[in-house]
């Protein structure tokens, strides 16, 4: 590596430190209050996108009884990351979209549970049920 490309692999570095020191400075002195409902829907995407690929793995090889599980969980993605937007927004409509998430959750987590024999519908259901939790404390 030559001077010129350390010089800037160096200030690339120190930009990136600089710049995740900032988010996590931000973080500590700003409370959410929607944090834990943040950190559980995000949790239910990561683990509904999990389920998603084991179900469409499982319809590739033939089993049509992963389809209602994966339309189940791709409803529940599309909900959880308008949760996690209002929630992180502290949006007026946040406790009334909550209600609506924890039914989405609510069916997602009865549909996964039907195939818990598959540790990512395991999962699914585990996380959907935490965030079902969550939301119904926003709802009241």
């Amino acid at each position: 590596m030559d001077r010129r490309h350390l010089l800037m692999a160096t200030g690339a570095a120190l930009a990136a430190t600089t710049l995740a020191a900032r988010a996590d400075e931000h973080a500590h002195h700003h409370d959410h209050a929607g944090s834990p409902l943040v950190a559980s829907a995000s949790h239910c995407i990561a683990t509904a996108n999990v389920c998603l690929a084991h179900c469409l793995d499982r319809l590739a090889e033939g089993d049509r009884e992963m389809a209602s599980c994966a339309r189940s969980v791709t409803s529940l993605i599309a909900v959880c990351e308008g949760l996690m937007v209002l929630s992180a927004q502290h949006s007026p409509q946040l406790a009334h979209y909550a209600k609506v998430a924890a039914e989405v959750c609510k069916a997602c987590e009865d549909e996964c549970g039907k195939h818990a024999e598959h540790p990512p519908c395991k999962a699914c259901a585990d996380a959907c049920k935490a965030c079902a939790a969550e939301c119904a404390k926003v709802a009241a």
